[in-house]
């Protein structure tokens, strides 16, 4: 696929600063630019490579006044990091044409429903009375289970396994190896000290827009759904525990872990590797930095959260400065 700095503009509502016929067929890292690559530069960090680039097009922020002469031709946008997402979208349409049909190697049940214009991949499973939306792709060697609902135009990718009643929404996208739907963690003590298995009875719901990095679990709920909101974005190898509730537009990195039915609230940003506590509630907005470890409520909206037990990332850094220094008293 090949593109001039013109029409990338025209996609963009850009202006070209430089030669509008410039060519690009590939995508790279600034400095890594090779002619014929388009890059871009969001982080002022990287400025000095915007001037030694030899990438065909860079797209850059609008607010940018170049302190050096630029080879590349320039694109100027508002938002040179969502502009480049859009154009990596438009790539990828564009290289990855959607298949339609079923692979006759995919074990589909009788009463399963595949729409218009979805694809059923070699080795896939798709179980009673499920239902496959219109343009939703499932690669090989998924398997769905029995009253599954897979919303529009999602992508199921390989090793994906969802389990019975579970629903995804539309424009979903889950990685490789993702299971949803599997048994919660619950486990009832009894006097001779062993544990007797709670039957986890409920399913899990996905709404639209989310994407479900590789190896993640999501689990059941007890009873009822573990439901996981419109736009939220879930890293790789995380474990989402039995009746917790993601809130909307909520991102958050590899390795976390949240145990069962704790909420968390919309438009939060939780780092890698936190760990959050059972049965709490987490404020919208809230900012929850690496490895912290939630125990209890956060109540007031916006809070940045720092250390474990975490506190507020003001007073965690006061406290740093301070036991740093310790070893230095002795």
């Amino acid at each position: 696929m090949e593109l001039t700095a013109q029409a990338i503009a025209d996609h963009l509502n850009g202006t070209v600063i430089g030669n509008p016929e410039a060519k690009v067929s590939t995508v790279a890292r600034i400095e890594q630019g090779k002619s014929g690559s388009l890059c871009f530069l969001a982080n002022p960090k990287y400025e000095n490579y915007l001037y030694t680039t030899k990438a065909s097009v860079v797209l850059v922020n609008r607010s940018l006044i170049p302190t050096q002469p630029v080879e590349a031709t320039m694109v100027q946008v508002d938002d040179a990091y969502q502009a480049i997402a859009s154009l990596l979208e438009l790539f990828n349409t564009m290289k990855d044409a959607r298949r339609r049909g079923r692979s006759w190697r995919a074990s589909i049940a009788w009463s399963a429903k595949c729409k218009k214009d979805s694809w059923v991949g070699a080795g896939a499973t798709v179980g009673k009375r499920s239902v496959i939306g219109e343009g939703a792709q499932i690669h090989p060697q998924v398997f769905i289970g029995d009253y599954v609902t897979i919303g529009e135009n999602s992508v199921i990718f390989p090793g994906v396994r969802i389990y019975n009643g579970c629903k995804i929404g539309s424009n979903c996208i889950i990685h490789a190896n993702v299971v949803i739907g599997s048994d919660g963690f619950g486990f009832a003590p009894t006097p001779d000290g062993s544990y007797k298995k709670i039957p986890q009875t409920g399913n899990v719901v996905i709404e639209d827009d989310v994407e479900i990095g590789a190896g993640t679990t999501i689990d059941r709920a007890t009873m009822g759904s573990t439901i996981i909101r419109k736009g939220v974005k879930l890293d790789n190898l995380i474990q989402i525990a039995h009746n917790v509730e993601i809130g909307e537009n909520t991102v958050i990195a590899a390795l976390a872990g949240i145990a069962g039915s704790a909420k968390v609230g919309r438009n939060c940003q939780i780092g890698g590797q936190v760990g959050i506590a059972g049965h709490i509630t987490i404020a919208d907005n809230t900012k929850i930095g690496a490895q912290a470890g939630i125990m209890s409520t956060v109540k007031r909206e916006g809070e940045v959260l720092l250390g474990s037990p975490a506190i507020d990332a003001r007073e965690y850094m006061k406290a740093y400065a301070i036991f740093k220094k310790l070893h230095k008293q002795q």
